[in-house]
């Protein structure tokens, strides 16, 4: 009959580390979720280490009881947890995904052995990074559940590491990722994991070469702080920010390319140094990012061949060194077959201030990432995998697509949809078919197969339109030249607008579509859909019509038609105010404040900045008494050029004129 698993079965075990004992209480939690209180008989999970076993491997021996057998703590934290999703039926998202739990007196496990599954990838985890809504939501008036729940979602889709945070979150965060089980890494701006050489000596310029006492001692530091820990040590020497160090360097020193690179490889030796006086047979990474993959390809940087070589994707999933301003050189990032120790940082979520996804999803195909995680996994690029994951809620589809790869599984949009709306969303045939046309209507800005757009492209250069029209620069606009290219102000605003209105019509029919699906939905199903995908369409949507309408501003604001321009700006700001609307009437129970810090994306400051625009026209447009236009709407005819009273009502705001205009429009 197999193993009687109820809400009387006890789990015995003598292994008392944190990593076990958090999984166990895990499992206890989550039958308390599932089973009824029954009167059937007590029986036992059984928990017996075996240190012959593989690290993180498993095996699960069923009959009058449940004997689970690992070497180490990961290997019983996973099979905890595979226990808790096969036969509790918990899926890996459930928390994020909002599961809803069918509770039951009683489930069955087989009488068999059961064994770890075998990854394709040795590291794997996710980089908490850009979690600016992480960072001020609660649960429950608890700050550290979203991250509890953050680390038990890795677990669960089998990671094993994890850079757990940004600059001051990860050294808040390290203790509980690693008292969870998980390996500890760094980004790839902070050497060893060590603080910031501007904070801690906030009155010294960060020149290496005038005080390299001070920066070895950081990094002495850190690798004292992290030295119990289990750590893959990030050697790496950039800027004080996500940026090269000769960007903020004056002393002239290092203005070659040879100089720089002969830096970086001296230092990354003396960083391995530092970490072998604390900690023996230590694993070391470094990440050939951005410039540093430039030198490195150069010939200008040496590595030992045991530290993991990273490479990254551009942030919009392509094995190509991601774009920086206005310089965009697309050197191939894929690990090269026979290349040594190899691996990757990979992003569902990126920020760039140009055109990525940050509280939207990927704007790329899972057919797409399959072929670039496929060919990482041809190439020997199996070594190392941190997947830029954000603030999860916003990329759970592509996390769980990642999740796939690493596991070694094929995954494409139509296999995908299919079992993410199984899991989730309860089958429904229109969910699926919204997931699987979501990168169909993301608005394609370039001509490579990666240059499709996220949220960013809407937000942010709406901005930069904006604050250029207000301080009156009329000639070219450097941070719009990446995409706009050379010319005025006027034309390179046509150009990146105009790639949104001929992309509009996909979002349109796209948005209608989603809104007829949701209409067919009801309950949790609904619920869920409508603040998950639906939230994100709308997204687009709304902010696509305000980048549009900002465009339309500009252009009648060049032909003199100020009044039309002031409407059209008003409009913007109604589009980009409707879509933070949106996103804040989401956030319905747990998800209370979920959006609350939308900081990088900035919804509300676009719309704010749009309000801003409108008041600069009017003050261009209507006369300095701010009656003309007022007159011009407010009065009849007959009455306009009558000027006994020159106003018969208090002054209007830009709002209120706006809606008085398009009122009388209407």
């Amino acid at each position: 009959m197999g193993f009687i698993f109820n809400i009387n079965t006890e789990i015995k075990y003598e292994i008392n580390t944190k990593p076990v004992v958090n999984a166990v209480n895990i499992l206890k939690r989550d039958m308390n979720r599932v089973f009824n209180i029954t009167k059937l008989k007590k029986n036992n999970i059984i928990l017996s280490t075996d240190k012959a076993m593989t690290a993180e491997n498993y095996k699960i021996s069923v009959g009058d009881c449940v004997v689970i057998t690992a070497g180490d703590n990961l290997g019983f934290v996973y099979a905890l947890l595979h226990i808790s999703e096969k036969y509790l039926g918990i899926k890996p998202f459930w928390f994020w995904m909002e599961q809803q739990v069918k509770k039951t007196d009683f489930t069955q496990i087989p009488e068999g052995e059961y064994f770890s599954p075998k990854y394709a990838v040795r590291f794997r985890g996710w980089f908490f990074n850009d979690e600016v809504l992480l960072m001020r939501w609660k649960v429950n008036g608890d700050d550290r559940e979203p991250w509890r729940m953050a680390f038990e979602t890795l677990l669960r889709c089998g990671g094993n590491i994890t850079i757990p945070g940004t600059d001051k979150n990860s050294r808040l965060n390290r203790q509980m990722a690693a008292d969870m089980g998980l390996w500890i890494t760094h980004h790839h701006a902070e050497p060893l994991g060590a603080e910031m050489f501007a904070r801690a000596y906030p009155n010294i310029a960060p020149d290496f070469s005038e005080r390299p006492d001070l920066f070895y001692k950081l990094w002495e530091d850190a690798v004292i702080e992290q030295k119990d820990y289990r750590v893959v040590w990030n050697l790496c020497f950039r800027g004080q920010g996500d940026c090269p160090f000769w960007s903020h360097d004056t002393s002239g020193k290092y203005d070659t390319e040879e100089k720089r690179g002969a830096l970086i490889s001296a230092l990354i030796k003396k960083q391995c140094d530092i970490v072998r006086k604390y900690v023996d047979k230590p694993i070391f990474c470094t990440n050939l990012y951005g410039e540093i993959m430039e030198l490195y390809n150069s010939g200008y940087i040496e590595l030992d061949d045991d530290i993991i070589k990273v490479k990254a994707d551009n942030g919009y999933g392509k094995m190509v060194t991601r774009r920086r301003d206005n310089h965009s050189v697309r050197v191939s990032s894929m690990p090269v077959k026979g290349g040594g120790c190899q691996g990757i940082y990979y992003h569902v979520s990126f920020y760039d201030l140009q055109a990525a996804n940050h509280i939207t999803m990927l704007p790329n195909s899972v057919d797409f990432v399959d072929r670039e995680l496929t060919s990482v996994l041809e190439n020997d690029g199996n070594d190392f995998w941190i997947i830029n994951c954000s603030n999860v809620r916003p990329h759970v589809y592509y996390l769980d697509a990642v999740r796939k790869k690493w596991l070694g599984e094929a995954v494409t949009d139509d296999t995908h949809s299919c079992g993410f709306v199984n899991e989730y969303y309860d089958g429904d045939s229109g969910i699926e078919k919204a997931f699987c046309e979501y990168s169909k209507a993301m608005p394609a800005y370039g001509k490579n197969s990666d240059e499709h757009a996220g949220e960013q492209f809407y937000t942010e250069n709406t901005r930069i339109i904006a604050h250029n029209l207000i301080i009156g620069n009329r000639g070219k606009v450097k941070q719009l030249e990446w995409i706009a290219g050379n010319g005025t102000f006027f034309e390179q605003t046509e150009r990146i607008c105009g790639i949104c209105r001929k992309s509009f019509n996909k979002i349109e029919a796209y948005f209608e579509y989603c809104g007829k699906t949701s209409g067919k939905l009801a309950g949790n199903v609904k619920r869920l859909f409508d603040t998950t995908l639906f939230l994100q369409v709308k997204i687009h949507y709304y902010c696509a019509k305000g980048m549009i309408a900002i465009g339309y501003a500009v252009a009648e604001f060049e032909k003199g038609n100020y009044k039309k321009a002031f409407v059209y700006a008003g409009d913007s700001a109604e589009q980009f105010s409707t879509a933070q609307k949106e996103m804040r009437e989401s956030e319905i129970g747990i998800w209370d404040g979920f959006y609350y810090n939308d900081c990088f994306a900035d919804i509300k400051h676009s719309a704010y900045l749009m309000r801003k625009a409108m008041g600069y026209i009017r003050e261009v447009g209507d006369n300095v008494r701010h009656d003309k236009w007022y007159r011009d709407i407010m009065y009849a005819p007959e009455d306009r050029d009558v000027m006994l009273l020159l106003v018969t009502d208090n002054h209007m705001t830009d709002e209120e004129l706006y809606q008085a205009i398009r009122g009388e429009q209407k």
